[in-house]
Parts: C-alpha cells; sequence; structure tokens
C-alpha cells in the first residue's frame, strides 16, 4: 500500500480541494467522514481535520476523539479542524465579530517553523469562517496572525500539531500549496512517490492477483473512466476481458459508431448492443429526472445482464467509478449529502451473482486523464469532455421522444463540432446542449413560428466538483446559435448557461 495522508471531513465545501492539493504533491490521501474513522494503520503519515459549516460552540457539533492521532502522527486543522482541537483543548473559541470572508495577509509570521517555511510576510490567505479563536492553552504557540485574526495559525509545542484558521488549499491563498507542502513532505515525510507509472504498476498487479484467471465484463460507455478502467484490465487479464458497448439511444450523433471502432482499434475485446428500442419504450412518459435515471439504470442492467449470461463463466463486474462518485454518493449526516443517484455506484441487484472490481474508484477525473495518456490511449477518448451515465436522457428536460433525441443530437453535434474547429474544445471541461420544454415565438422567412429553446452549457473546472461557466467569444455563440437555428428543425431560440457549480450543477437534471 502506499503511504497516504488521511482527510477528515467535516463537511467543508473545500475537502475535495484540500485531497486535489495533495495529490498534486505525488502524495496518495484519502477523504472519510469523521464518524468513520479507518483504522490507522502503518501507512498512515499524517492527519487533516477539514473545515465546517457547524461551529464548534453548538451543542451537537461534530466531533471525534482526537486522542487517538494527536501526538502519534502530523495533524493540521483547517479552519473548523483548527477551532476543534483547540476548543477541546480549552481554548475560547468565539463568534466573530464580523463575519471574516476573503481575502487577507499575514502581518504576523513565523517562518522559521516547518509549517510557515518559505512563506513570506504579506502572503494573501483566503478566510471563510464565522467563529475566532481568543484565547489558546500556555502550551499553544502562535506562529501566523493577520490584521483582525490574532490565530491565523499555531502550534502545539510538543507536538507536531498544528491549526490555521485560513484555507491554504482555495487558489486565493497565494502560498497555500507550499505551506501543504511543508506539512505533508517535511512535517508527515512523504515521499511523493504517488504516479500515475506507479498507479498503473500497482493496480495491474493487484488486478492479477484479484482476478486471477475469471472472466470479467465491463460496459464501455465511449467515456474516459471506462476506457481507462478497460485498459488497465485488459493489462491484467487480455482477453479475459468483455466489454459490452450499449447504444441506449442517447448517445451523441453517430457515438455508437464511431467509438465501437476506436474501440477494435485498442485491441479490447468488445461487442456493441443496439438496444435503443428498449430504452425508448421504457422511458415513454417519464419526466421526473430521478425516475428517468432509474429506468436507463434497470434497463441497462437488464441489456447488460442478459449480454453478460452469453459469456460463460463471468465471475466479475468492472466498473469505471471514480473517486468523486464515491465521495459524492456517501450519505451520512454533515460531511456529504447525496445529490443525485450515480449509476456506477451503490452495488447490483442479487440475480446478476458477480463481484465488482473498480480500479478507478481512488482516482479523481484529471488523474484518470493522466493514467490514460500514460497507457498511451488515443487522445480522442482521453481529452473527450464528460458525459453523463444517463446520457441526453436528462438533457432533455421532461419526456424523452426519438425525436427530441434528434433534435438535441443535432443541436449538440453543431455545438460540440464548432467548439473543435475554433480551438476551443480543449478549453472547455464539458459541453453539452440542453433541450427545454419551452416553445417561444419567433419568425422564419414570412412566417411565425412557435419551435423549441435550447440552451448551450460550456464550463470549466478541474475534477467537476466545482465549475465555473465559460467565457465562450460572443463571435462564436453567434456562429452556432445561427447555424442551429439554420440547421435543426424544431428550434428557433437558443440561450446560453452562465450558471456557475455551486449553486447550479453542471448538467441540468
Amino acid at each position: 500500500m502506499p503511504e497516504k495522508i488521511l482527510i477528515l471531513d467535516f463537511g467543508s465545501q473545500y475537502t475535495q480541494l484540500i485531497a486535489r492539493r495533495v495529490r498534486e504533491l505525488n502524495v496518495y490521501c484519502e477523504i472519510h467522514p469523521y464518524n468513520h474513522v479507518p483504522e490507522l494503520t502503518e501507512d498512515v503519515k499524517g492527519v487533516i481535520l477539514s473545515g465546517s459549516p457547524c461551529s464548534v460552540r453548538d451543542a451537537k457539533h461534530p466531533t471525534i476523539d482526537l486522542s487517538q492521532f494527536l501526538g502519534k502522527l502530523p495533524v493540521l486543522g483547517v479552519c473548523y479542524g483548527a477551532q476543534l482541537i483547540a476548543f477541546e483543548h480549552g481554548a475560547d473559541v468565539t463568534p466573530s465579530t464580523i463575519r471574516e470572508y476573503g481575502r487577507a495577509r499575514l502581518s504576523e509570521l513565523h517562518n522559521h517553523d516547518r509549517l510557515l517555511k518559505e512563506l513570506t510576510l504579506g502572503s494573501v490567505v483566503w478566510m471563510s469562517h464565522g467563529d475566532t479563536i481568543k484565547e489558546i492553552p500556555d502550551n499553544f504557540e502562535v506562529i501566523a496572525s493577520t490584521d483582525s485574526v490574532r490565530v491565523a495559525a499555531y502550534k502545539l509545542k510538543d507536538q507536531d500539531t498544528y491549526g490555521i484558521q485560513f484555507h491554504p488549499e482555495v487558489t486565493h491563498s497565494d502560498e497555500g500549496k507550499a505551506l501543504l507542502r511543508n506539512f505533508v513532505v517535511h512535517i508527515c515525510g512523504c515521499v511523493q512517490d504517488w504516479t500515475s507509472e506507479q498507479f498503473i504498476d500497482a493496480t495491474v498487479a493487484e488486478l492479477q492477483e484479484q482476478i486471477g484467471d475469471d472472466k470479467v465484463v465491463l460496459g464501455l460507455s465511449g467515456g474516459v473512466d471506462s476506457s481507462v478502467a478497460a485498459m488497465l484490465i485488459h493489462q491484467a487479464i487480455g482477453k479475459n476481458l468483455y466489454c459490452i458497448f450499449v447504444d441506449n439511444g442517447l448517445l451523441r450523433k453517430d457515438e455508437f459508431e464511431t467509438v465501437l471502432d476506436s474501440y477494435k482499434h485498442m485491441g479490447l475485446n468488445v461487442k456493441g448492443v443496439d438496444a435503443k428500442a428498449k430504452f425508448y419504450e421504457a422511458l415513454a412518459g417519464l419526466t421526473d429526472p430521478e425516475q428517468k435515471r432509474k429506468a436507463i439504470g434497470r434497463v441497462f442492467i437488464e441489456v447488460f445482464d442478459d449480454e453478460a449470461h452469453q459469456i460463460e463463466d463471468v465471475k466479475w463486474l468492472a466498473q469505471g467509478t471514480i473517486y468523486p462518485d464515491v465521495i459524492e454518493s456517501v450519505s451520512v449526516k454533515g460531511p456529504s449529502a447525496t445529490i443525485k443517484s450515480h449509476h456506477n455506484v451503490g452495488g447490483l441487484p442479487d440475480f446478476m451473482k458477480l463481484k465488482v472490481v473498480e480500479p478507478l474508484k481512488t482516482l479523481f477525473k484529471d488523474e484518470v486523464r493522466l493514467v490514460g495518456k500514460t497507457l498511451n490511449i488515443d487522445e480522442t477518448i482521453i481529452g473527450r469532455h464528460p458525459f453523463p451515465g444517463p446520457g441526453l436522457a436528462i438533457r432533455i428536460l421532461g419526456d424523452i421522444t426519438p425525436e427530441k433525441v434528434s433534435v438535441l443530437q443535432q443541436v449538440d453535434h453543431i455545438f460540440i463540432s464548432n467548439l473543435k474547429k475554433s480551438g476551443l474544445y480543449d478549453e472547455v471541461w464539458q459541453a453539452g446542449a440542453i433541450l427545454t420544454p419551452v416553445q417561444s415565438v419567433g419568425v422564419m422567412g414570412d412566417e411565425r413560428t412557435y419551435e423549441n429553446v435550447v440552451a448551450l452549457r460550456a464550463v470549466t473546472s478541474i475534477d467537476g466538483m466545482t465549475a465555473d461557466w465559460s467565457r465562450l467569444p460572443y463571435e462564436f455563440l453567434a456562429d452556432v446559435s445561427n447555424e442551429i437555428i439554420n440547421k435543426v428543425k424544431g428550434v428557433n431560440r437558443v440561450v446560453y448557461d452562465i450558471s456557475s457549480k455551486p449553486p447550479a450543477t453542471i448538467e441540468w437534471e
């Protein structure tokens, strides 16, 4: 097992960012809810306590037994985590006179301390808290302050336990990455050997030991995750991996044929299945997003199970589950809430009788892409934007019909093709079109029209946990809008979505 940093989540919106920053240092880390602390094995080199929307002054504030690691492992408390450590040691934590949110500058800095080594006086840090640590016990030492926060950072004098009131994980903190490097590398002593090459070697060896000579079946989607999962397992067991690519009638225009061809050129053992009619039948009349997702999931399992049974002695089902899927699907009080059901998380129907293997479940999306590049997977697949498991069904608001799918496929094709032609595709993390249930008045030639409104959505992101809308050029949007209205029968108005995540999600359903 690689050495790792344990991140305990108290519900902060920034917890995943802490993990991303640690991973960028080539150090493996895991996020766990504060109320499900795993066993502290020898490979755990340090612990980070996240922020929280809660207050330590609340009667039922989230807390843990700190004695299990304080003084035994290096510990870094961030915001709420810092307040919790201080509070448990008798510090005075009070409501801030003014809620401190935004940029601040370090006005005092003990940069002789290992945590703050190479940080500079006046460095910008990001504050986001409603409480302040006012007084600290004698065995605490203040090591950084801002003009308004005296205890911006502290250290327990007799151990490698630190607390910081600001957020080093957000890009607004100028030297946040240096601080995290100091903690993870210089204080915890991590070697920084978590690389894509190391991950591939370790994962292939683990898969060979886990699977042996058994047969594995995997549902390919044309996306990055399932493709990288397939190539990893293919490296481990070769032709014992059986891939199934299902056309659910909700893919992008011509995607089934082009992706199936590219998979065969990758040497994968893959079978294409046309199941459009079954999916359209199951979706008929459904308008609720969750009902649509569940119907698609149910039919996919039925089709997939039927195909899997045609392969003798299959023992395993492989899935392209990635780390954000796992994090977002954990539902415990406080740290995580299930936003929407994930089609590839949460178990299988008993009748499938297959064991599950998920080789990517510890990786973020950009790490999956890096592994794919190291495996020499074609750039057209590795660089492909994320695409939702339920496909165009959750980009068609309301009920699904083949006619609506055809309209959206044409609109989407024009949008994506123009992004590629204009050199903008790789600047965007995810893009697509949404067919709304809204009709609007328009004029085409001398005729009055009453047709559909489509919305274009393009976002920038690192891993999809947060996202900002892409500032695409007006001229580009104008050209795309004109082409859609001129070429796609049934559409007379195009709008552009300028919402960020949060508070909006990337998809509309």
